[in-house]
């Protein structure tokens, strides 16, 4: 049943574009998946500025920081998010349409299965871990690092909307590529390449985040990696793992924290950093 309505509600959108394929690639592949960052993220910049509701803020991971947010230093990198969606991001659907035309398939009137987006889903995070873990360490070499990466981790306690606060040439290979790349070796459906770019821009706005909230996905990994900036470099962890880039990482209390809450405790609260010893 669930099937035939989301069918239903596609051949309605798909009418009420009249066919148009440049439209509906750009109405699925770039203005719902920035809705749901800027959805998402406009919540936790609440938060973030105004330290309000509690509800959210007793999450913080990094107790202390970003209580609240340094004003000037927020618009700059809201300035450079958008920048680098309307300049970079934007732009990169143009060839990637024309990829997805060549496969026949993106526009079909009929949608996938949803075992079938299953199985792309499966596909496009694998394809995303390896290519962001590689190019994420290739940007940390010290020759790159300094012109590029540096940008990133200007925030060693990072924020929702820092996922795409980078400098533009780390936005293309290392942000934006490895999630569009999934979607074109598949030639999948626009619905999917939709949902797909919608729920990698709301993790990595989680992973960056600040707060480990009930119910979602833990960011401890990646908000140490801003915090020691040579640990965990990849999404899964399986590659960090593999290469021993996430021994500090599981020595630490913030690894015993890296699960998802299934209570309203915090976790800095019921495993708390261990006291600092006293000079």
């Amino acid at each position: 049943t669930l099937g035939n309505f989301w069918q239903t509600a596609w051949l309605e959108f798909y009418d009420h574009m009249e066919g148009d394929e440049w439209t509906i690639f750009l109405v699925g592949a770039a203005l719902v998946p920035a809705l749901a960052f800027w959805g998402f993220n406009g919540i936790l910049l609440v938060a973030d500025i105004t330290g309000k509701p509690t509800f959210i803020t007793r999450y913080r991971i990094q107790l202390g920081k970003n209580d609240p947010v340094d004003r000037k230093k927020l618009w700059k990198a809201i300035y450079t998010a958008l920048g680098n969606q309307f300049f970079v991001s934007f732009p990169m659907l143009v060839p990637m349409f024309y990829i997805m035309k060549w496969w026949e398939n993106t526009f079909s009137k009929e949608l996938p299965t949803f075992q079938w987006f299953l199985v792309e889903l499966s596909i496009f995070t694998v394809v995303e871990e390896i290519l962001f873990y590689y190019t994420h360490r290739l940007v940390h070499h010290p020759v790159l690092y300094k012109h590029i990466h540096k940008k990133h981790h200007e925030w060693t306690a990072p924020i929702g909307v820092v996922s795409i606060y980078a400098h533009p040439i780390e936005h293309i290979v290392s942000n934006t590529l490895p999630v569009m790349t999934g979607p074109m070796i598949m030639g999948s459906h626009i619905v999917s390449v939709s949902a797909w770019f919608s729920i990698a821009l709301v993790t990595t706005s989680i992973s960056h985040c600040g707060y480990h909230l009930p119910l979602l996905p833990s960011p401890e990994f990646h908000d140490f990696h801003h915090l020691k900036f040579n640990q965990c470099y990849g999404v899964l962890g399986v590659l960090d793992f593999l290469h021993g880039t996430d021994k500090m990482f599981r020595q630490t209390k913030a690894f015993e924290r890296h699960k998802v809450l299934l209570s309203l405790t915090p976790l800095s609260e019921s495993i708390p950093e261990p006291p600092k010893k006293e000079e």
